[in-house]
């Protein structure tokens, strides 16, 4: 008996998260803004016959890529303040131009920028700590894309409240705004051990748990951090925050370097995730996340891109392979955090850290259409042996011709559908052109 679905996609492989890895001449069935079947391309028509079929030769379908640790509104701080060291550039540049520019406007504004990026680059999914969540709502939703917002939590004033009690009140009051959407949660985020007290951790983590949500926070993203916190508190930043009961399976430990064999078992041990962002790191010398150490450890690590204004730029299939490069450099295995296990951290992981593998990372029936369609027929990609290992070795992200988030298709034939990228350029260059003429 045939069913009326709305599309039927047909790559001509599909990523999957098992021994065979993916798919050969098999079609991906969405209705409304989820996956509803997964079967050879030859039986999709008839099975379907009421059906949009797309026929996507020489591509690769896999998940939405999932972006597990985003500053987004500072893509409009890209590039002002570059090959600086981390507490150089956040001090004397960073904190400096947020403390004169962050607003409302700043924060949907570049969020929306950030979010087109993300697009074009094939994620569908992000993790965001930046001021003014509700602003950055706004334009997830208008971008139609789903987030994880942690809401910035620190000791001293900014744009968005005067200290961390106003900013613990506005979590709840986000949690309570955001508890029935299904593309919008909540998060705490607490900023790093070295602007976050003891009493403020205890404060979050019991609204942590009033809510069961999750709380993402910077942690051992230097050495300096590290010596600093023995140097304070007589304890390592992992050691301390599981003294205070901050670590637990809801936990989201954001870089990850400098660590010894007992900051790993206590990761371990609280089932933490570490969020992994190779390119940010690299480029501002804070250290190497022992990748290797971590899997070894069944510890579960996704990948993120930190913000543009460290990066620069929001493109998460550079990072899978920038990850899976430097896994194996700093390990000296070549076995690391291989092609599949590289996507995986983009993918599934990530849905796991954010609490959403029952929903997305991964393509199933009965997951969400979050989709993304990568063209792998250029030079540089011939021949294709092994797709995966195309995808994270030799692709690029202006490879990515379709992306569906839940069902709506918003990038077709490498164009936003829904966004409009030459007025969202073109307000960039309005805020460039403000910033520039203030900056000394």
């Amino acid at each position: 008996m045939s069913q009326a679905a709305q599309t039927i996609i047909k790559p001509q492989w599909i990523a999957q998260f098992t021994e065979q890895q993916y798919l050969t001449d098999h079609a991906v069935v969405i209705e409304n803004d989820k996956i509803i079947d997964i079967l050879p391309s030859d039986l999709a028509t008839t099975t379907y016959p009421d059906a949009e079929s797309i026929k996507l030769p020489e591509h690769l379908l896999i998940p939405g890529l999932i972006n597990t640790h985003n500053h987004a509104a500072m893509s409009l701080f890209r590039g002002i303040a570059d090959d600086l060291p981390l507490m150089t550039w956040l001090n004397d540049h960073i904190w400096p131009a947020e403390g004169q520019w962050v607003s409302p406007e700043f924060v949907r504004d570049g969020t929306l920028l950030a979010c087109a990026e993300m697009l074009k680059c094939g994620t569908t999914t992000f993790s965001d700590m930046y001021f003014f969540p509700e602003e950055a709502a706004i334009a997830v939703q208008q971008a139609g894309m789903k987030a994880q917002l942690c809401t910035p939590i620190m000791e001293f004033p900014t744009a968005w409240g005067s200290g961390p009690q106003e900013y613990l009140e506005k979590t709840e009051a986000l949690i309570k705004q955001f508890s029935d959407s299904s593309d919008i949660s909540i998060a705490l985020g607490p900023h790093a051990p070295y602007t976050v007290s003891d009493e403020t951790f205890k404060k979050s983590v019991a609204l942590k748990d009033k809510y069961h949500c999750k709380i993402q926070v910077h942690l051992h993203e230097t050495q300096f951090e590290v010596d600093e916190s023995l140097k304070h508190h007589s304890l390592r930043p992992v050691r301390r925050l599981k003294q205070l009961g901050v670590l637990s399976k809801d936990t989201q430990c954001v870089h990850m370097t400098a660590l010894t064999e007992e900051d790993i078992t206590d990761i371990a041990q609280s089932n933490s995730h570490v969020m992994h962002c190779p390119e940010s790191n690299l480029k501002l010398a804070s250290g190497f996340c022992p990748v290797a150490k971590l899997q070894n450890e069944n510890i579960n690590v996704t990948l993120g891109t930190d913000g543009a204004a460290s990066n620069n730029d929001l493109d998460m299939i550079a990072e899978m392979r920038t990850a899976a490069l430097l896994a194996k450099a700093n390990s000296g295995d070549a076995t690391a955090l291989n092609a599949i296990n590289a996507l995986a951290a983009a993918t599934i992981n990530g849905a796991k850290a954010l609490g959403m593998d029952d929903k997305t990372g991964s393509i199933e029936t009965g997951k969400l259409a979050d989709l993304v369609a990568i063209d792998l027929s250029q030079l540089h990609c011939q021949p294709v042996y092994n797709p995966i290992s195309q995808l994270v070795y030799t692709a690029r992200a202006d490879q990515v011709t379709q992306v569906w988030s839940n069902g709506r298709r918003l990038i077709k034939d490498g164009s936003l559908t829904e966004l409009d990228e030459t007025a969202l350029i073109n307000n960039a260059k309005t805020w460039k052109d403000k910033i520039h003429n203030t900056k000394d």
